[in-house]
Order: structure tokens, then sequence, then C-alpha cells
């Protein structure tokens, strides 16, 4: 469904698994960092009301799921640790269109989106497939089902309010941009990492 091109290798729960700190921590801002995305495509395209109406719920989704991670992290006697360098997502957002029309970047840029929550998706179920810890491997699993929703919302919007961009070419793209770059990643505890 997802069309990734790399799936993730299932030894890479076992690192996470290691330093469940490192991986909540850095978990609970990516979620931060998903919020402030919706909050940014609404507030650069309000004109659209169905985009500022689905991106509202997810940007107070992602919130929720901010605050459910730091409550894992507290019961786990762990501590939020300081916001993390996303080198996976720095590297897509080197790949979006800067140039072009208004709609173009737009277009990219729900694009950019997509791709992040696809790969979250993806690696919130290997996570649930594959920790131990059952409690912790449900959590994921109910979050690997909004990840889909939101990636699914993303290219949804990308295919409603393109122009001229031929939609299915430039994901496509995306989708192998991604799969040579995250041959890079899945070495820590890091959800992109």
């Amino acid at each position: 469904m997802l069309g990734l091109k790399l799936p993730t290798d299932p030894r890479w729960a076992n690192i996470a698994e290691t330093n469940l700190e490192e991986i909540l921590t850095d978990h609970a801002w990516c979620e931060q960092k998903a919020a402030s995305n919706a909050i940014s495509l609404i507030a650069n395209n309000s004109e659209k009301e169905e985009l500022v109406q689905q991106l509202t719920a997810i940007a107070i989704e992602e919130m929720q799921h901010f605050q459910m991670v730091i409550d894992t992290i507290k019961q786990k006697g762990f501590t939020l640790g300081r916001e993390r360098k996303d080198d996976y997502v720095n590297q897509l957002m080197k790949f979006s269109k800067k140039d072009g029309s208004r709609n173009e970047s737009f277009i990219d840029r729900l694009l950019f989106a997509a791709m992040i929550e696809a790969r979250s998706c993806e690696r919130f179920r290997v996570l649930s497939k594959n920790i131990k810890d059952k409690k912790l491997a449900l959590f994921y699993h109910d979050l690997m089902v909004s990840e889909a929703n939101h990636y699914t919302v993303f290219l949804g919007f990308a295919r409603k309010y393109t122009e001229k961009t031929d939609v299915e070419k430039r994901w496509k793209e995306w989708l192998d941009f991604e799969g040579e770059l995250i041959l890079s990643y899945g070495r820590k505890e890091q959800i992109h990492g």
C-alpha cells in the first residue's frame, strides 16, 4: 500500500529496543514536528477549506501523540531529552522542489509530508511486530494505523490540488529517492535513523 522501495530490516527494532529512552525521545519530537508541519501547511493555504479542516485534525492528533509518547517516557522512568536533528527529514527537504510555481511547491510539500508519514507508518509496524514489550508493541500498532491515515490524506490532497504537476510521476520520483536515501539509515535508535 505504501509503495516504499526498501522495507526496514526488522533488526532495527532490536537496535531501538536497546535504548528505549532515546527512541521515545526521538519519536516525541517527530510527533511535534509533524504537528508543526500540518500547521505550516494550513497557514500557507488557508483558502483551502477542506485542507484546513483535515490538517487541523491531524495537527491536533499529532500533538496528542506527542503527549502519549511523553506519558510513555514518564511511565518508564525516563526523561524527555532535547529535540533531535532528523537527517532523514533534512535530506527529504533538500529533494523538495523549491522552484516553479506556488502550486508546484505546495504539491511537493504535500508529497514530502506523505513520504514521512509513509516511512513512519512502516517503522511503527516494524516496532509493533518486533519489540518484546507487548504494551509498547500495541502502542506502536495503534500509531501505525494513524500514520497510514495521515499518509493517505497528504497524498490525496496532492492529487486533488494539483494544477500542472503529474502527481503520480512525482510521487514515483519521491519513492525512488527515498528508496536510495533509506539505504543509509536503520542503524540508530531513531524513528527515521
